[in-house]
C-alpha cells in the first residue's frame, strides 16, 4: 500500500521511494544491457520516474547515491544524444535536467537518419566491393534491410501519431 502524502488525504499518494528506486535500477539495468552507459541509464531512469520528469543535479545525486561528477558525466551524455535538456529554475542559479517531450518518437526519428546514412555507405560499399562478390552481396543485402527498416519505421511512426491522437493526447 502506498503511503499517503503528508499534506492530507485530499492529495495524491506519494510514490513509495523504495519501489521507485527498484524501478529505476531495474530499467537502468535493461538500458545498460542494451548498450547505454550505466550511469546515464540510471540518471535517465530516475528522470523518467520523477513526478515532473525533471530534477536538479543535487536531487539526482541524492536519489541515486552518486557523486555530482557522475551526474555531470551522465547528463553530458544524455544531452549529446538529445534525451534530456537543461533548464534554469526561475529565479535560481540551479540547472534542472528535463526529459524531452516525445522522447521516444524523437529518438526513433533520429535513428531513421542514422539508418539512411548507413544505407548509403553500404550501397557505396557494395559497388566498391563488387556486386558479384560475396562481400558486395552482403553489403547490398544489408543496405536493402536498412531501406526496408526505414520504410517500416516511417509507417510505424505515423501509426503512433494516429494512436496518440485517438487517445486524445497531443502529437
Amino acid at each position: 500500500m502506498k503511503p499517503m502524502s503528508s499534506e492530507g488525504p485530499d492529495k495524491e499518494p506519494e510514490p513509495d521511494k523504495e519501489a521507485v528506486s527498484r524501478f529505476v535500477e531495474r530499467f537502468a539495468s535493461e538500458m545498460t544491457e542494451a548498450g547505454m552507459q550505466r550511469m546515464a541509464s540510471r540518471v535517465f531512469a530516475a528522470l523518467l520516474a520523477s513526478e515532473t520528469a525533471s530534477m536538479t543535479s543535487a536531487e539526482l545525486a541524492e536519489q541515486l547515491r552518486i557523486s555530482p561528477a557522475a551526474v555531470s558525466g551522465a547528463i553530458r551524455y544524455l544531452s549529446q544524444v538529445n534525451m534530456v535538456s537543461r533548464e534554469r529554475d526561475p529565479g535560481s542559479r540551479r540547472d534542472r535536467y528535463v526529459l524531452h517531450n516525445e522522447l521516444w518518437y524523437e529518438t526513433f526519428t533520429r535513428r531513421d537518419q542514422v539508418l539512411s546514412r548507413w544505407e548509403k555507405v553500404l550501397r557505396d560499399g557494395a559497388e566498391m566491393l563488387g556486386p558479384d562478390t560475396p562481400a558486395g552481396a552482403r553489403a547490398a543485402e544489408t543496405a536493402e534491410f536498412f531501406e526496408f527498416l526505414q520504410k517500416e519505421l516511417q509507417q510505424l511512426m505515423e501509426r503512433w501519431k494516429e494512436h496518440r491522437a485517438a487517445l486524445g493526447r497531443p502529437v
